[in-house]
């Protein structure tokens, strides 16, 4: 099976976000499965071409926006297939990179916290119009191509348009993976003239969205099949609540809708080979955690002691729970623990926690910035990490706290609901703490219960070393990924007998 993964992000070489994550990882993994897989994605200024030993094809592939021929000169790397990345690390695919400095030489990948960039409706529909023709041009001949969120949201349409006639494509299966369906890539109606189809695609089954062209919307509603990164997620964006005004679509295309949660990169996250660990350990190995726990304590200028530490690494904004942090903190902080903070977002949070910190700087450890040194040692010096999200898709912060040791404290939603167990001190099941209720009431109800089990030692320890051991790397992942393929090319195979 050969596999076209596209997205406008991919780590290592651009990330902003979740999303390249999965890009990166999951050809790894399908790899190990013998699948043949290459990605596709944006040429950025923030791709380092030297680092990542990018290479021009000498082949260039076009395609029309608002009538004119708008070319892209292709590169080529090995998608890093190892622990140790770079240049000479083993492949897990090739990456090929569409070169338009018109679009994507720029200091950013869609934007800052102050907007988005005028032109992203051009950028990514030209995007999504030239995939196939890189395709065609380095002749990877795919038998599913995979396409990721808004910013590929348009393939599916365009293989079913502009490309329903050519034999290069005639077999092959789209599947379309919804990472958040908060972004949706919504533009007015005036930029239907980039699209480059007739009206007949401007209705409410087509890309019309109240008024908008809604890119997201394409993916869902011309893809063969239809994938987010969790079941319950899955479930979850059928409802009002969750689906953004999609949930009528989605509601449609249920029979074709599957959940698949994420995975982590066992090579990437171990803290056993871990360079930003104080002290590398391994399961059984609690000494070298509570050295990381120590040394922490000491970097940040919280007071020495057994007190449990609990991490958030995140976006500071009311998506992620910490309205009801805010609500919880003075409770919290009267109680027998400390906690860390490291990330950016709102500036009411910003503001909160920086005065709280003020006042408790023995207590509370408030870092307000992206530190990627950092985060893996709070993974790692923690003994708990606090994910109350008000909705979470996935997740990857609870999977990766485990495979430290660090018991996650979450809210039961999306990705958080499939993966963490409430921690049940009797019977030792469990992995976690879990609690329901969107209010600062459950949540601290759910930190009580972490401290109480916290002070039994023996079942402590229990919970951490089995949380070691759990399995949440992609292999799992990739599997159902690959039976998702499967359905895929059946589908495409129906499509084409019915057509006959």
């Amino acid at each position: 099976m050969k596999i076209a993964i596209c997205s406008s992000e991919v780590y290592p070489f651009a990330k902003t976000g979740g999303l390249a994550d999965v890009a990166g990882a999951l050809p790894k993994a399908l790899s190990k499965l013998g699948v043949e897989t290459c990605v596709v994605m944006p040429l950025y200024k923030a791709v380092d071409r030297a680092k990542w030993g990018l290479k021009k094809t000498g082949k260039t592939a076009q395609a029309k926006m608002d009538g004119r021929d708008v070319e892209a000169a292709i590169w080529e790397a090995a998608l890093p297939g190892a622990s140790e990345t770079g240049p000479s690390a083993p492949a897990a695919a090739r990456a090929f990179f569409a070169e338009v400095p018109k679009y994507y030489d720029r200091d950013v990948l869609y934007g800052t916290p102050k907007g988005d960039l005028p032109d992203n409706a051009e950028r990514f529909i030209y995007f999504s119009k030239i995939i196939p023709e890189v395709l065609k041009a380095v002749d990877f001949q795919p038998d599913v191509i995979h396409a990721n969120d808004w910013q590929t949201g348009l393939t599916a349409l365009y293989l079913k348009t502009l490309y329903a006639d050519d034999p290069f494509f005639r077999d092959a299966g789209t599947l379309f993976t919804v990472h958040n369906i908060g972004y949706q890539g919504k533009f007015w109606a005036l930029d239907w003239h980039l699209v480059g189809l007739g009206p007949e695609y401007f209705n409410p089954e087509g890309l019309e969205f109240y008024g908008d062209i809604n890119c997201l919307k394409g993916g869902l509603v011309y893809s063969d099949i239809i994938n987010t990164v969790s079941k319950t997620y899955s479930k979850e964006i059928q409802t009002p609540e969750f689906g953004y005004g999609l949930e009528g679509v989605l509601r449609k295309r249920a029979a074709d809708l599957y959940g698949i949660v994420n995975g982590i990169d066992y090579d990437e996250w171990n803290p056993e080979t871990d360079k930003d660990l104080y002290r590398n350990y391994g399961n059984g190995d609690l000494r070298g955690k509570q050295a990381n726990k120590k040394a922490l304590k000491d970097e940040l200028g919280l007071a020495a002691g057994t007190k449990p530490l609990f991490g958030i690494i995140s976006r500071l904004a009311d998506q992620k729970g910490l309205d009801l942090i805010a609500g919880a903190i003075d409770d919290m902080m009267a109680m027998n623990l400390q906690v860390v903070v490291l990330g950016t977002g709102e500036e009411k949070y910003h503001k909160l926690l920086t005065d709280v910190a003020k006042k408790r700087p023995k207590s509370i450890s408030v870092n307000l910035a992206f530190n990627a040194r950092l985060a893996d040692r709070i993974y790692a010096a923690s003994d708990v990490f606090m994910m109350p999200s008000r909705y979470e898709p996935c997740g990857l912060g609870q999977l990766i706290s485990l495979r430290y040791g660090t018991i996650p404290l979450v809210r039961k939603t999306g990705g958080l609901a499939d993966t963490v167990k409430n921690y049940n001190p009797k019977t030792g099941g469990g992995n976690g703490f879990v609690f329901t209720d969107y209010s600062p009431k459950a949540f601290l109800k759910a930190v009580k219960a972490t401290l109480s089990a916290y002070d039994d030692k023996t079942g402590w320890k229990n919970l951490v070393l089995a949380a070691m051991k759990e399995d949440n790397s992609w292999d799992k992942s990739a599997r159902e990924y690959v039976k998702l393929y499967g359905k895929a090319v059946q589908a495409a195979r129906e499509r084409q007998e019915k057509a006959a």
